[in-house]
Protein backbone atom coordinates (compact mmCIF):
# COMPACT_ATOMS: atom_id res chain seq x y z
CA UNK A 1 0.00 0.00 0.00
CA UNK A 2 2.90 2.27 1.00
CA UNK A 3 4.24 5.26 -1.65
CA UNK A 4 1.32 6.04 -3.45
CA UNK A 5 -0.44 8.70 -3.70
CA UNK A 6 -3.47 9.71 -1.56
CA UNK A 7 -6.24 8.39 -3.57
CA UNK A 8 -4.92 5.37 -4.76
CA UNK A 9 -3.90 4.87 -1.26
CA UNK A 10 -7.39 4.77 0.63
CA UNK A 11 -8.27 2.36 -1.88
CA UNK A 12 -8.12 0.52 -5.37
CA UNK A 13 -10.49 1.32 -7.90
CA UNK A 14 -12.23 0.09 -11.25
CA UNK A 15 -12.27 1.91 -14.33
CA UNK A 16 -15.33 1.26 -16.29
CA UNK A 17 -16.44 3.16 -19.74
CA UNK A 18 -18.96 6.10 -19.33
CA UNK A 19 -22.18 4.72 -18.94
CA UNK A 20 -25.88 5.91 -18.15
CA UNK A 21 -26.09 5.08 -14.29
CA UNK A 22 -27.51 2.42 -12.84
CA UNK A 23 -29.81 3.94 -9.79
CA UNK A 24 -29.12 0.91 -6.99
CA UNK A 25 -25.47 1.76 -7.15
CA UNK A 26 -26.25 4.98 -5.53
CA UNK A 27 -28.27 3.25 -2.79
CA UNK A 28 -26.45 3.27 0.59
CA UNK A 29 -27.63 2.10 3.47
CA UNK A 30 -31.49 1.46 4.75
CA UNK A 31 -32.29 5.00 6.67
CA UNK A 32 -35.41 7.12 8.21
CA UNK A 33 -37.61 8.27 5.32
CA UNK A 34 -36.08 7.79 2.47
CA UNK A 35 -36.26 5.01 -0.26
CA UNK A 36 -33.08 5.81 -1.64
CA UNK A 37 -30.69 4.34 1.38
CA UNK A 38 -30.48 0.54 0.71
CA UNK A 39 -27.30 -1.57 0.09
CA UNK A 40 -25.17 -0.66 -3.11
CA UNK A 41 -25.26 -4.55 -5.14
CA UNK A 42 -22.17 -5.83 -4.72
CA UNK A 43 -20.73 -3.34 -2.51
CA UNK A 44 -19.94 -0.81 -5.04
CA UNK A 45 -20.58 2.85 -5.70
CA UNK A 46 -19.87 4.69 -8.32
CA UNK A 47 -17.19 7.42 -8.14
CA UNK A 48 -18.83 10.12 -10.39
CA UNK A 49 -17.28 11.41 -13.63
CA UNK A 50 -16.83 15.09 -13.16
CA UNK A 51 -19.33 17.26 -15.10
CA UNK A 52 -18.71 20.50 -16.45
CA UNK A 53 -21.79 23.13 -17.21
CA UNK A 54 -21.58 26.33 -18.65
CA UNK A 55 -24.51 28.36 -17.98
CA UNK A 56 -24.76 30.64 -20.94
CA UNK A 57 -25.08 27.36 -23.16
CA UNK A 58 -26.60 24.91 -21.12
CA UNK A 59 -23.80 22.98 -22.46
CA UNK A 60 -22.46 19.92 -20.20
CA UNK A 61 -20.04 17.46 -20.78
CA UNK A 62 -19.10 15.10 -19.06
CA UNK A 63 -15.06 12.70 -19.07
CA UNK A 64 -15.54 9.64 -20.73
CA UNK A 65 -14.71 7.23 -17.36
CA UNK A 66 -16.66 5.95 -14.79
CA UNK A 67 -14.65 4.82 -11.59
CA UNK A 68 -15.77 2.12 -9.11
CA UNK A 69 -14.93 1.53 -5.09
CA UNK A 70 -13.85 -1.47 -4.01
CA UNK A 71 -13.72 -2.65 -0.58
CA UNK A 72 -9.87 -2.45 0.51
CA UNK A 73 -8.44 -5.84 1.67
CA UNK A 74 -5.16 -4.52 3.20
CA UNK A 75 -5.24 -3.33 6.97
CA UNK A 76 -4.99 0.29 7.44
CA UNK A 77 -2.55 1.52 9.76
CA UNK A 78 -3.80 4.32 12.45
CA UNK A 79 -1.59 6.20 14.78
CA UNK A 80 -3.12 6.68 17.94
CA UNK A 81 -1.17 8.54 20.85
CA UNK A 82 -2.27 9.47 24.34
CA UNK A 83 0.03 11.93 26.47
CA UNK A 84 -0.25 15.30 28.22
CA UNK A 85 1.07 17.95 26.00
CA UNK A 86 -1.27 18.45 23.33
CA UNK A 87 1.15 19.78 20.41
CA UNK A 88 3.67 16.85 21.32
CA UNK A 89 0.74 14.44 20.77
CA UNK A 90 -0.69 15.46 17.30
CA UNK A 91 3.29 15.94 16.05
CA UNK A 92 4.06 11.83 16.89
CA UNK A 93 0.83 10.67 15.85
CA UNK A 94 2.16 12.17 12.15
CA UNK A 95 5.58 11.13 13.10
CA UNK A 96 4.64 7.17 13.27
CA UNK A 97 3.08 7.36 9.42
CA UNK A 98 5.79 9.73 8.38
CA UNK A 99 6.31 7.85 5.60
CA UNK A 100 3.59 6.77 4.38
CA UNK A 101 2.04 10.61 4.84
CA UNK A 102 5.32 12.06 2.66
CA UNK A 103 5.03 9.27 -0.62
CA UNK A 104 1.39 10.44 -0.34
CA UNK A 105 1.71 14.19 -0.17
CA UNK A 106 4.62 13.86 -3.35
CA UNK A 107 6.21 17.62 -4.38
CA UNK A 108 3.84 19.00 -6.27
CA UNK A 109 0.13 19.55 -4.42
CA UNK A 110 -0.48 22.25 -2.97
CA UNK A 111 -1.24 21.36 1.10
CA UNK A 112 -4.69 22.37 2.83
CA UNK A 113 -5.19 22.62 6.27
CA UNK A 114 -8.66 22.40 7.19
CA UNK A 115 -9.34 23.04 10.92
CA UNK A 116 -13.17 23.53 12.19
CA UNK A 117 -14.89 25.89 12.99
CA UNK A 118 -18.46 25.36 12.73
CA UNK A 119 -18.86 28.70 14.73
CA UNK A 120 -16.21 31.10 15.60
CA UNK A 121 -16.87 32.70 19.79
CA UNK A 122 -16.72 29.32 21.40
CA UNK A 123 -13.21 27.71 21.58
CA UNK A 124 -13.97 24.14 23.22
CA UNK A 125 -15.88 23.46 19.45
CA UNK A 126 -12.67 24.61 17.66
CA UNK A 127 -9.97 22.88 16.93
CA UNK A 128 -7.07 24.33 18.97
CA UNK A 129 -4.52 26.09 17.07
CA UNK A 130 -1.64 24.02 19.19
CA UNK A 131 -3.05 20.99 17.02
CA UNK A 132 -2.35 23.51 13.69
CA UNK A 133 0.70 24.36 14.78
CA UNK A 134 1.88 20.56 14.88
CA UNK A 135 0.61 19.76 11.66
CA UNK A 136 2.87 22.71 10.89
CA UNK A 137 5.30 21.46 12.81
CA UNK A 138 5.65 18.19 10.64
CA UNK A 139 5.26 19.54 7.40
CA UNK A 140 7.44 22.73 7.22
CA UNK A 141 11.02 20.87 7.11
CA UNK A 142 9.41 18.25 5.49
CA UNK A 143 7.49 19.93 2.50
CA UNK A 144 8.42 22.90 0.22
CA UNK A 145 5.05 23.63 -1.53
CA UNK A 146 2.55 25.88 -0.46
CA UNK A 147 0.92 25.49 2.56
CA UNK A 148 -2.94 26.68 3.08
CA UNK A 149 -4.67 27.13 6.15
CA UNK A 150 -7.99 27.15 5.27
CA UNK A 151 -11.61 27.27 6.66
CA UNK A 152 -15.34 27.79 5.99
CA UNK A 153 -17.55 28.77 8.74
CA UNK A 154 -20.80 27.92 9.14
CA UNK A 155 -21.05 31.05 11.45
CA UNK A 156 -22.21 34.18 9.83
CA UNK A 157 -18.96 36.29 11.55
CA UNK A 158 -16.56 34.90 9.36
CA UNK A 159 -13.80 32.93 9.06
CA UNK A 160 -11.24 35.23 9.95
CA UNK A 161 -13.25 36.14 12.90
CA UNK A 162 -12.65 32.58 13.95
CA UNK A 163 -8.77 32.92 13.32
CA UNK A 164 -9.06 35.48 15.21
CA UNK A 165 -10.92 34.35 18.16
CA UNK A 166 -8.83 31.15 18.57
CA UNK A 167 -5.34 32.55 17.81
CA UNK A 168 -4.50 31.89 14.69
CA UNK A 169 -3.50 34.71 12.96
CA UNK A 170 0.33 34.82 14.35
CA UNK A 171 0.69 31.25 12.16
CA UNK A 172 1.49 33.55 9.05
CA UNK A 173 4.59 34.79 10.48
CA UNK A 174 5.73 31.95 12.67
CA UNK A 175 5.02 29.40 9.68
CA UNK A 176 5.27 31.55 6.25
CA UNK A 177 2.14 30.11 5.80
CA UNK A 178 -1.25 31.45 4.43
CA UNK A 179 -4.87 31.96 6.17
CA UNK A 180 -7.49 31.81 3.82
CA UNK A 181 -11.24 31.77 3.96
CA UNK A 182 -12.77 29.14 1.58
CA UNK A 183 -16.23 30.83 1.34
CA UNK A 184 -14.30 33.49 -0.42
CA UNK A 185 -13.04 31.33 -2.69
CA UNK A 186 -14.46 30.00 -6.05
CA UNK A 187 -17.27 26.96 -6.21
CA UNK A 188 -18.36 24.67 -8.57
CA UNK A 189 -22.24 23.27 -8.89
CA UNK A 190 -22.72 19.86 -7.41
CA UNK A 191 -26.25 17.88 -6.49
CA UNK A 192 -27.26 16.77 -3.21
CA UNK A 193 -30.35 15.77 -2.28
CA UNK A 194 -33.24 18.19 -0.72
CA UNK A 195 -36.65 18.82 0.55
CA UNK A 196 -38.95 16.42 -1.08
CA UNK A 197 -35.47 13.72 -2.04
CA UNK A 198 -35.27 16.36 -4.95
CA UNK A 199 -31.89 17.08 -6.65
CA UNK A 200 -30.48 20.72 -4.95
CA UNK A 201 -27.70 21.99 -6.75
CA UNK A 202 -24.88 23.22 -3.89
CA UNK A 203 -22.10 25.59 -4.15
CA UNK A 204 -19.16 23.71 -3.79
CA UNK A 205 -15.81 25.35 -2.61
CA UNK A 206 -13.80 24.59 -5.80
CA UNK A 207 -9.94 23.52 -3.45
CA UNK A 208 -11.82 20.59 -1.96
CA UNK A 209 -12.67 19.50 -5.73
CA UNK A 210 -9.07 20.21 -7.14
CA UNK A 211 -6.94 17.22 -7.76
CA UNK A 212 -3.75 18.61 -6.99
CA UNK A 213 -4.50 20.19 -3.44
CA UNK A 214 -3.91 18.07 -0.33
CA UNK A 215 -6.11 18.22 2.23
CA UNK A 216 -5.43 17.44 5.59
CA UNK A 217 -8.26 17.63 7.81
CA UNK A 218 -7.62 19.02 11.15
CA UNK A 219 -10.59 17.73 13.30
CA UNK A 220 -11.49 17.50 17.00
CA UNK A 221 -13.22 14.48 18.51
CA UNK A 222 -16.90 15.90 19.19
CA UNK A 223 -20.16 14.34 19.45
CA UNK A 224 -22.88 15.57 17.37
CA UNK A 225 -26.67 16.63 17.44
CA UNK A 226 -27.59 15.18 14.11
CA UNK A 227 -25.33 12.18 13.31
CA UNK A 228 -23.64 11.21 17.01
CA UNK A 229 -20.00 11.88 15.94
CA UNK A 230 -18.39 14.65 13.79
CA UNK A 231 -14.84 13.31 13.36
CA UNK A 232 -12.39 14.10 10.24
CA UNK A 233 -14.71 12.94 7.22
CA UNK A 234 -17.37 15.36 8.16
CA UNK A 235 -15.48 18.40 8.96
CA UNK A 236 -14.55 18.37 5.15
CA UNK A 237 -17.55 17.16 3.95
CA UNK A 238 -19.60 19.78 6.26
CA UNK A 239 -16.70 23.12 4.52
CA UNK A 240 -17.49 21.87 1.25
CA UNK A 241 -20.51 23.53 0.56
CA UNK A 242 -20.27 27.41 0.00
CA UNK A 243 -21.77 29.62 3.31
CA UNK A 244 -21.47 33.54 1.69
CA UNK A 245 -22.68 35.22 4.65
CA UNK A 246 -26.10 35.99 3.29
CA UNK A 247 -27.17 32.27 2.39
CA UNK A 248 -25.59 28.95 3.84
CA UNK A 249 -25.58 26.60 1.45
CA UNK A 250 -23.74 23.64 4.46
CA UNK A 251 -27.74 24.20 5.86
CA UNK A 252 -28.87 22.75 2.81
CA UNK A 253 -27.39 19.67 3.71
CA UNK A 254 -30.08 18.74 6.31
CA UNK A 255 -33.51 17.58 6.68
CA UNK A 256 -35.65 20.41 7.89
CA UNK A 257 -35.81 18.76 10.99
CA UNK A 258 -34.10 19.69 14.25
CA UNK A 259 -31.86 18.13 16.20
CA UNK A 260 -32.98 14.46 14.65
CA UNK A 261 -31.40 11.22 13.53
CA UNK A 262 -30.81 13.39 10.31
CA UNK A 263 -31.05 11.08 7.13
CA UNK A 264 -30.76 13.02 4.90
CA UNK A 265 -27.61 14.34 6.01
CA UNK A 266 -26.06 10.98 6.64
CA UNK A 267 -26.84 10.48 2.96
CA UNK A 268 -25.55 13.76 1.08
CA UNK A 269 -22.35 13.18 2.82
CA UNK A 270 -21.59 10.07 1.44
CA UNK A 271 -22.98 11.71 -1.69
CA UNK A 272 -19.92 14.10 -1.96
CA UNK A 273 -17.26 11.74 -0.28
CA UNK A 274 -17.73 10.03 -3.62
CA UNK A 275 -15.78 13.15 -5.02
CA UNK A 276 -14.76 14.72 -1.94
CA UNK A 277 -12.13 12.83 0.55
CA UNK A 278 -9.05 14.06 2.83
CA UNK A 279 -6.03 12.73 1.61
CA UNK A 280 -4.78 12.58 5.19
CA UNK A 281 -6.49 13.07 8.74
CA UNK A 282 -5.70 14.20 11.78
CA UNK A 283 -7.53 14.47 15.15
CA UNK A 284 -7.12 16.59 17.95
CA UNK A 285 -9.05 14.69 20.91
CA UNK A 286 -6.52 16.30 24.03
CA UNK A 287 -9.81 17.65 25.40
CA UNK A 288 -12.79 16.60 23.35
CA UNK A 289 -16.06 17.62 22.96
CA UNK A 290 -19.64 14.80 24.77
CA UNK A 291 -22.97 15.80 25.05
CA UNK A 292 -24.39 18.44 22.75
CA UNK A 293 -22.40 18.72 20.33
CA UNK A 294 -20.92 20.49 18.02
CA UNK A 295 -20.86 23.43 19.65
CA UNK A 296 -23.00 23.27 22.97
CA UNK A 297 -21.59 19.81 24.49
CA UNK A 298 -18.83 19.71 27.60
CA UNK A 299 -15.65 18.58 27.63
CA UNK A 300 -13.60 15.64 28.04
CA UNK A 301 -10.09 15.48 28.71
CA UNK A 302 -9.50 12.31 26.54
CA UNK A 303 -5.49 13.47 25.69
CA UNK A 304 -5.94 11.95 22.70
CA UNK A 305 -4.39 12.34 19.35
CA UNK A 306 -4.80 10.14 16.25
CA UNK A 307 -3.42 10.54 12.60
CA UNK A 308 -3.75 7.97 9.23
CA UNK A 309 -4.16 8.54 5.35
CA UNK A 310 -7.04 6.69 5.74
CA UNK A 311 -9.78 8.41 7.61
CA UNK A 312 -12.01 6.09 7.52
CA UNK A 313 -10.30 3.76 9.36
CA UNK A 314 -9.78 6.80 11.51
CA UNK A 315 -12.76 7.89 12.39
CA UNK A 316 -14.39 4.66 12.75
CA UNK A 317 -11.94 3.54 15.39
CA UNK A 318 -12.51 6.99 17.08
CA UNK A 319 -16.28 6.70 17.13
CA UNK A 320 -15.64 3.50 19.24
CA UNK A 321 -13.12 5.08 21.75
CA UNK A 322 -15.72 7.34 22.08
CA UNK A 323 -17.99 4.24 23.49
CA UNK A 324 -20.52 4.35 20.11
CA UNK A 325 -21.27 1.77 17.48
CA UNK A 326 -20.16 2.63 14.16
CA UNK A 327 -21.85 0.22 12.30
CA UNK A 328 -25.04 2.25 13.68
CA UNK A 329 -23.83 5.99 12.14
CA UNK A 330 -25.11 5.62 8.78
CA UNK A 331 -22.43 8.09 6.54
CA UNK A 332 -19.66 5.58 8.37
CA UNK A 333 -21.59 2.54 7.72
CA UNK A 334 -22.33 3.42 4.04
CA UNK A 335 -18.83 4.52 3.18
CA UNK A 336 -17.52 1.13 4.52
CA UNK A 337 -20.03 -0.43 2.76
CA UNK A 338 -19.45 0.86 -0.62
CA UNK A 339 -15.09 0.51 0.07
CA UNK A 340 -14.00 3.85 0.95
CA UNK A 341 -11.62 2.96 3.37
CA UNK A 342 -10.59 0.27 5.41
CA UNK A 343 -14.19 0.27 8.07
CA UNK A 344 -13.21 -2.85 9.43
CA UNK A 345 -12.43 -2.80 13.17
CA UNK A 346 -10.34 -6.04 12.90
CA UNK A 347 -8.17 -4.75 9.99
CA UNK A 348 -6.97 -1.10 11.33
CA UNK A 349 -3.17 -1.20 12.86
CA UNK A 350 -3.32 0.65 15.69
CA UNK A 351 0.50 2.54 16.33
CA UNK A 352 1.60 3.81 19.36
CA UNK A 353 -0.82 3.94 22.64
CA UNK A 354 -3.08 0.57 22.76
CA UNK A 355 -6.41 1.07 21.59
CA UNK A 356 -7.78 -0.49 25.16
CA UNK A 357 -5.77 2.35 27.06
CA UNK A 358 -7.76 5.14 24.88
CA UNK A 359 -11.35 3.66 25.99
CA UNK A 360 -14.32 6.43 26.80
CA UNK A 361 -18.03 6.45 27.55
CA UNK A 362 -19.14 9.32 25.59
CA UNK A 363 -22.58 11.25 26.73
CA UNK A 364 -24.08 11.69 23.34
CA UNK A 365 -26.68 14.31 22.43
CA UNK A 366 -29.39 14.23 24.68
CA UNK A 367 -31.76 14.46 20.99
CA UNK A 368 -30.46 11.47 19.84
CA UNK A 369 -30.25 8.96 22.99
CA UNK A 370 -33.64 7.72 21.57
CA UNK A 371 -32.71 7.17 17.96
CA UNK A 372 -29.58 5.49 18.63
CA UNK A 373 -30.89 3.37 21.55
CA UNK A 374 -28.40 5.10 23.93
CA UNK A 375 -30.60 5.71 27.34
Amino acid sequence: MLGKTAPNLRLERLTMPNQRHDPNRREIIKGIGLGIFGLAAGGLSVRPSKVFAQASSGEIRQSAKRQLWTKPTEPARVSLIKGSDRREIVFQALKNIEDEVLASIGKKKRILVKPNFVVTNTELCATHVDAVRAILDFLKPRCKQEIIVGESTASRDGTFEGYKNYGYMPLEKEYGIKLVDLNRESFQWRYAIGKGNRPMPLRIISMFLDPDVYVISAAKIKTHDRVLATLSLKNVLLAAPVNDYQNSDKRQMHSDNAFTRDTLLHYNMFQLAQEIYPDLGVIDGFVAMEGDGPVNGTPVEAKLALASIDPLAMDVLTTKLMGFDPSQIMYLAAMTEAGMGQGDLSKVQVLGTPADQCQYHFKPARQLVGAYGLG
